[in-house]
């Protein structure tokens, strides 16, 4: 299933919009995580690199990645902006994000350059399209 109240890109990444509850920065920065397909394609994820606080991130280009039984990712910035947190509790348990990947399992939060970059990105249908033509 595919969260309608997201949006996504064809790398398989989500974005929570600004405001969304238990962001630390609600209504400025964007949660950021790999879909429920993406993990699902990667295995049991064993280990996830991802950028300290302050780090400025770029749309399209690699900001961590995550490695699984199968492979390593890159996981991609789906806004440019700078990096204000990142999920700690995946350095011990990574796989909240094979367990959860919509909500504890989520990766980073990024302040956008421009907040309304993260509207410009697919929608819960247009992400579905994409998932059955690679599927």
């Amino acid at each position: 299933m595919i969260p309608e109240n997201l949006r996504y890109t064809d790398k398989h990444e989500w974005v929570a919009p600004a405001g969304e509850a238990g962001q630390s920065d609600a209504g400025t920065t964007v949660r950021v995580g790999i879909t429920d397909y993406a993990q699902d394609a990667l295995g049991d994820i064993v280990y996830v690199q991802l950028p300290e606080p302050g780090t400025a991130v770029r749309a399209g280009e690699p900001l961590g990645e995550v490695e699984s039984t199968k492979s390593v990712s890159d996981i991609y910035a789906p806004v440019s902006g700078t990096v204000v947190a990142r999920n700690e509790a995946l350095a011990d348990t990574p796989e909240l994000i094979n367990n959860d990947p919509y909500g504890e399992g989520w990766l980073v939060e990024i302040r956008p350059d421009d907040p309304a970059e993260a509207d410009t990105l697919l929608d819960a249908e247009g992400y579905a399209r994409v998932t059955e033509a690679e599927g």
